[in-house]
């Protein structure tokens, strides 16, 4: 902070013990130490510690540098395999890290912490750092997971929160009446062998089929509210009811009973493997996504033949966007 006149003990998951070796790591800045009994400790990225200055520790909230992230394309599923019986740390996070210092500790008063498009556009809402010092918040580029129409069963497909795409975002902190921004840049993993154009389709296609599950889930909402109204008429809501048949599964459970997948799960199952997968999708993928785009705007054009014999206008509906991010 002032050259070495001031020390203080870093104690954030650093024992108390004798250090023989110490070198800085030159692109990663990674602190690598040698200590007493052969061991080694590794401090990630001490950046957000050369940084703080004394303006630094005098300002309410400060940002460090870290302008530009990358979204690994990884599998993480056995990064842990065969580490068991072995003393290993935790590997860097792949998540874009965004890095702030408090010089006090936030007590009262709300605080949140945003992602957001460069238009404003809220895609992720996290758990503010509140502590005194550098916090530290992870976001793994994903927006949260699409609204599932309601049925009788669970539709694991919808567990699935699609990756952004590469571009500009903001981290959005707002602590009491302040507001603090930052600007950052995501990229793409390069490893992939993905060109703009593919990486382009990907992303229009992942987010056609999340639109496409939340525009079924809406429907769904509308019938049922339409079903429920005692005003609407009992061939109406048989008629109605057949049709949320086709679209949804309205009878077993999530255990012994097991019934045939309707659109709902089709489209869910189907926008998850794209979703999930690193490549771009397939012929076929395209091909099940073009006949379930049909099979749904069949659905919709009865539907709304339906709706025109309700007067759905007294019904207290909530709106498309309303009941998305209910």
């Amino acid at each position: 902070v002032n050259g070495g006149e001031n020390w203080a003990k870093f104690t954030k998951n650093m024992p108390s013990v004798a250090v023989h070796f110490i070198d800085l790591h030159k692109e990663t800045n990674d602190l690598v130490m040698g200590t007493h009994g052969r061991g080694v400790i590794i401090i990630d990225d001490i950046s957000p510690l050369r940084e703080i200055k004394s303006e630094t520790l005098s300002s309410k909230l400060h940002f460090f540098s870290g302008d530009s992230y990358t979204m690994n394309d990884y599998g993480g599923f056995s990064d842990n395999f065969g580490r068991e019986t072995q003393f290993v740390g935790e590997n860097p996070s792949f998540d874009c890290e965004i890095k702030y210092l408090l010089p006090k500790r936030h007590t009262f008063g709300k605080m949140t912490f945003e992602i957001q498009d460069m238009n404003g556009n809220l895609l992720s809402r996290l758990g503010a750092g509140k502590s005194k010092g550098i916090n530290i918040v992870n976001w793994n580029y994903t927006i949260k997971q699409p609204k599932i129409a309601k049925g009788k069963t669970f539709s694991f497909g919808g567990f699935t929160s699609p990756r952004v795409a590469a571009g500009n975002y903001k981290a959005v902190i707002k602590k009491g009446r302040d507001i603090y921004e930052k600007v950052f840049n995501v990229e793409y993993d390069k490893k992939t062998g993905l060109n703009a154009d593919e990486r382009k389709m990907q992303y229009e296609i992942v987010m056609k089929m999340y639109n496409m599950v939340q525009d079924l889930a809406y429907l769904v909402y509308e019938l049922d509210a339409i079903v429920e109204d005692e005003k609407t008429s009992k061939k109406t809501a048989s008629k109605l009811n057949e049709l949320k048949e086709t679209l949804v599964i309205t009878t077993g459970d999530n255990y012994v009973g097991m019934a045939k997948r309707q659109l709902r799960e089709k489209m869910a199952d189907l926008y998850s493997k794209i979703a999930s997968s690193y490549d771009k999708p397939s012929e076929n993928e395209l091909d099940n996504m073009s006949l379930i785009e049909n099979e749904f705007n069949r659905a919709k054009a009865k539907f709304n033949k339906l709706k025109k014999k309700v007067r759905i206008e007294n019904l207290n509906l909530k709106s498309y966007n309303d009941f998305i991010n209910d």
